[in-house]
């Protein structure tokens, strides 16, 4: 499963590559100006690959990270 982000900004993870996230866990933070959004999990997995590293600028849409069966 390919995570996305939601706006523009920056990207900080919140988890590494292995890790084991359950629906609703934040796996990313999407900085801008004065707006701070987590990036949750739509489902359990486990982190398969983070696509950019921290602090990354991102577009809207941009692939983050791959989820895989947990």
């Amino acid at each position: 499963m390919i995570i996305c982000a939601p706006f523009a900004g920056i990207v900080r993870f919140v988890v590494e590559v292995g890790d084991t996230v359950a629906a609703g866990d934040t796996l990313a933070i999407v900085e801008t100006v004065k707006l701070e959004a987590p990036v949750i999990a739509p489902g359990p997995g486990v982190v398969t690959s983070r696509l950019l590293d921290d602090f990354a600028d991102v577009y809207g849409g941009d692939r983050i990270l791959e989820l895989g069966k947990a």
